[in-house]
């Protein structure tokens, strides 16, 4: 924001030209609602379908109901909310209907309407708001809220090629990657250890 939340508060008050936007300003009743806001654009109603109850709540204990990790107790019930991690909905557009809230992460996430009538949530990407249009798959534009997969956005890459071998045979080459050492022999043999 260019302005602190105190001028936007006075711009508000005086001219009223935040009415249609997504941020409510409170009035102020209390000294804890002055100068205060509240996205209006998120809600907290999820769709039954995606929803399901989780199976036991632990609360910090193990499986034969010891303490474990304390001061874990209480807390308001959560239900989970089926997240579409894999956005396998290929060229297909969805709209953002609604944005909500998720007590499971802190993060928000989004109500999409898919063009062949599915419903699914999927993560909130930061900067998207309701009504805009969002696809996956292989030949869709590089934009905020489409996914394309590794091999698409980098396919001019080689991705097989980690390194090149010398020719000269004084000390072999070793890669390093995700937990797996790749040493190359003098012969130019490769080996893969774990």
């Amino acid at each position: 924001w260019i302005y602190g939340w105190n001028q936007i508060c006075s711009i508000y008050r005086k001219n009223k030209i935040l009415n249609n936007t997504a941020i409510h300003l409170y009035k102020t009743s209390t000294p804890s609602t002055r100068n205060g806001a509240v996205n209006s654009q998120v809600k907290s109603n999820p769709r039954n379908n995606l929803i399901y109850g989780q199976h036991r709540c632990s609360k910090g204990r193990n499986a034969r109901g010891i303490i474990t990790a304390r001061h874990r107790g209480g807390g308001h019930k959560r239900l989970y909310r089926k997240i579409d991690f894999r956005r396998n909905e290929k060229d297909i557009s969805g709209r953002i209907v609604t944005i909500e809230y998720d007590p499971n992460r802190n993060a928000y996430i989004c109500l999409i309407h898919y063009g062949d009538g599915e419903k699914r949530y999927i993560l909130h990407p930061r900067g998207a708001i309701i009504g805009d249009t969002i696809v996956s798959g292989t030949e869709v534009p590089i934009s905020m809220g489409n996914a394309l997969p590794l091999s698409a956005r980098y396919g001019n890459m080689e991705k097989t090629k980690l390194f090149e071998a010398r020719t000269e045979p004084e000390a072999p080459l070793v890669s390093k990657r995700g937990g797996r050492v790749i040493h190359i022999s003098f012969d130019g043999q490769r080996r893969i250890e774990s």
